[in-house]
């Protein structure tokens, strides 16, 4: 992870601009049991939720003191597949992301598709299969506000290895590289101009045999041991305990049905600056 801080909305944060595109506006989740799903994010980020577009079904914005911070859909239960956060970037026109997409050697599962009059959505994986989103904004832009707990802070593939992948978000979304320094990792920061949006890590054979290449968001959190020891009390599962990094206190969890995430509390952010979560 390498750190991406500030947005367009500060803490309570001013109007919202559109998203460069490239740049991750947006992050959902799709699960089996809405209800449940809700009330454990409630639970640990203090988010509340209103009905979104329903064009896939049924589907909330979780808000964070009002201002939109991630959405849950309804998986169709004819559909077994992963239950994953899924990262979106921002888009002029999706339609003509796609057909990049396609010509790059990745795949388009859903649109694109009007999102009633939110704006228009495409679903895609890239060509080592880890599934990602494009959006491109009319009256809903994303995510509103950004730097404080229970946020997006990042978002960070996880793959075989960084070459060919990071090549295909330069040539999809207008992504530049930026290697890890020094080079004895296999990591590539992903930029538009001199803003750090995404990372890719690349971990061979230590890639999760039953998860395969996948994107990790990263949720900020003002205290991430009393986080992820409410996330397990909540019903969630620590998978790497909390652990020091160069940028900020980190952990590995999953929620009750089983998508993986990370909690980070950034260097600057102490137990002092407030609650992890509402109890």
């Amino acid at each position: 992870m390498t750190e991406a801080r500030g947005s367009a909305a500060g803490p309570h944060g001013p109007a919202q601009a559109r998203q460069v595109p490239g740049a991750p506006c947006w992050v959902s989740l799709m699960v089996h049991g809405m209800a449940a799903t809700q009330e454990f994010y409630g639970s640990l980020f203090g988010w509340e939720f209103r009905p979104g577009p329903r064009k896939l079904g049924p589907y909330v914005r979780a808000l964070l003191d009002g201002h939109d911070v991630a959405g849950i859909g309804q998986l169709p239960p004819d559909r077994h597949l992963p239950v994953a956060w899924t990262p979106y970037f921002a888009s002029d026109d999706v339609g003509l992301t796609a057909d990049a997409v396609r010509v790059c050697g990745g795949t388009v599962g859903v649109g694109p598709l009007d999102a009633e009059d939110a704006g228009r959505l495409v679903i895609g994986s890239d060509p080592s299969g880890a599934v990602f989103g494009a959006w491109q904004a009319a009256a809903h832009l994303g995510t509103s506000v950004a730097g404080v707990p229970g946020t997006p802070a990042w978002h960070e593939l996880l793959t075989f290895e960084t070459t060919s992948v990071a090549k295909f978000y330069e040539t999809v979304f207008g992504h530049e590289e930026e290697p890890a320094v020094p080079a004895d990792c296999d990591y590539v920061t992903l930029r538009l101009g001199d803003r750090p949006v995404a990372g890719i890590r690349g971990v061979g054979a230590a890639l999760a045999r039953d998860r395969g290449p996948h994107w990790m968001t990263y949720f900020e959190v003002a205290d991430t041991d009393e986080a992820a020891a409410l996330l397990a009390d909540l019903g969630g599962q620590v998978l790497r305990p909390a652990h020091s990094t160069p940028h900020g206190r980190a952990a590995t969890v999953a929620d009750p049905e089983g998508a993986r995430f990370s909690l980070i509390q950034s260097p600057r952010r102490g137990a002092v600056d407030g609650p992890t979560a509402r109890r």
